[in-house]
C-alpha cells in the first residue's frame, strides 16, 4: 500500500514560473516548469497537439492501383506519413491570398510511381520542395507483386491537429514531480524492481532508489507488494515535468515556440473583445 499526498499551493500566492531542460536530443525533451500547475501543462500540451501547423497529404489522385489495398486504404496510409515542414514557406489555405484555392503559397504536389515487384516506401514519394519529404524513408506503403503498379499525384497542405491527427506533431505528456520517502525496509525490494519497467528503480540493501525522477509517474504501479505505509509518495502541485516527442515534422523548438506564439495570438483576441 503506497500513501499519496498532495502539496498545494495556498490560493492567493503569486506563480513565479521557472523552465528548466532536462533532457533534449531528436526523439525527446524533457522539461521542468517550477510555479505553474497542471492547468497551464494542459494548456501547453493543447496548444501543441491542436495548434502548431505541419505538412500531410490531404487529397490523393490515383493514377493507377493494381495493389493489394484499396485506393481509399492507400490514401489513408499516406497521409499519415509525417513530412518536414518548412513553415516559413507555406501558410494554411483559409489564411492565403488564394482563399484555399489552390496555389504554391498553400499547396505542394507529391507523386509517387512503383512498379513490382518491390516494396513501396516512404522514399519513393518525389516532391517538388526538397525542404518538404517523408521524415521516416524506410515507412512501408504497400507490397506490390509483379506486374502490379501504384502511380498516385498527391496534395498536401499546412493543416492544424483539431482538424486532423495527421497534422499533429507529436506525442505530449505531463506529470507533477514527485518526492519518493521509504520509512522502513523492504525484503523483497529486488522483486519489486523486477516487476518495474526498466530504469525506473534499483534495489539495495532493503532500500528502493528512484532512477529517473522523470518516471515518477510509474512509481505507483510498480508499488503493489510493497508493505503498507513503507513508501510515502508526495506531489507538488506547482512542479510539473512536461514531455515532448516530436514526430520529425518539426524540431521540438518550432514546435513549442510556435505554440507559445499561438497562445499569445488567442489571449490578444481574447483581450480585444471586452476593450
Amino acid at each position: 500500500m503506497v500513501a499519496v499526498e498532495l502539496k498545494v499551493v495556498e490560493e492567493g500566492e503569486e506563480f513565479k514560473m521557472k523552465i528548466q531542460q532536462l533532457k533534449s536530443d531528436k526523439e525527446k525533451v524533457v522539461l521542468k516548469f517550477s510555479g505553474v500547475n497542471t492547468t497551464f501543462a494542459n494548456m501547453l500540451r493543447r496548444e501543441v497537439l491542436e495548434s502548431v501547423p505541419t505538412m500531410a497529404i490531404e487529397d490523393v489522385e490515383f493514377r493507377d492501383n493494381s495493389s493489394a489495398l484499396y485506393d481509399e486504404v492507400l490514401a489513408h496510409r499516406l497521409g499519415l506519413i509525417p513530412l518536414k515542414t518548412d513553415l516559413k514557406s507555406y501558410v494554411i489555405p483559409d489564411q492565403c491570398k488564394c482563399k484555399g484555392e489552390g496555389c504554391a503559397r498553400c499547396q505542394l504536389k507529391l507523386t509517387v510511381k512503383v512498379k513490382g515487384p518491390c516494396n513501396v516506401y516512404a522514399s519513393d514519394i518525389k516532391s517538388k520542395d526538397p525542404k518538404v519529404k517523408p521524415v521516416f524513408p524506410k515507412t512501408l506503403i504497400v507490397k506490390l507483386l509483379k506486374d502490379q503498379l501504384v502511380e498516385a499525384e498527391m496534395t498536401c497542405i499546412l493543416g492544424r491537429g483539431d482538424d486532423h491527427i495527421k497534422f499533429a506533431p507529436g506525442l505530449v505528456f505531463y506529470h507533477n514531480v514527485s518526492e519518493f520517502k521509504q520509512s522502513k525496509k523492504i525484503e523483497n525490494a529486488e522483486e519489486v524492481v523486477k516487476k518495474c519497467p526498466a530504469g525506473v528503480f534499483k534495489a539495495e540493501a532493503g532500500k528502493l532508489i528512484p532512477l529517473d525522477d522523470t518516471k515518477s509517474y510509474l512509481w505507483d504501479s510498480c508499488l503493489e507488494l510493497v508493505p503498507e505505509d513503507s513508501v510515502i509518495i508526495t506531489e507538488k502541485e506547482d512542479e510539473i515535468i512536461f514531455t515532448l516527442e516530436p514526430w520529425g515534422q518539426l524540431s521540438a523548438k518550432e514546435i513549442l515556440v510556435t505554440a507559445a506564439e499561438g497562445f499569445i495570438e488567442q489571449l490578444d483576441e481574447f483581450e480585444k473583445i471586452f476593450k
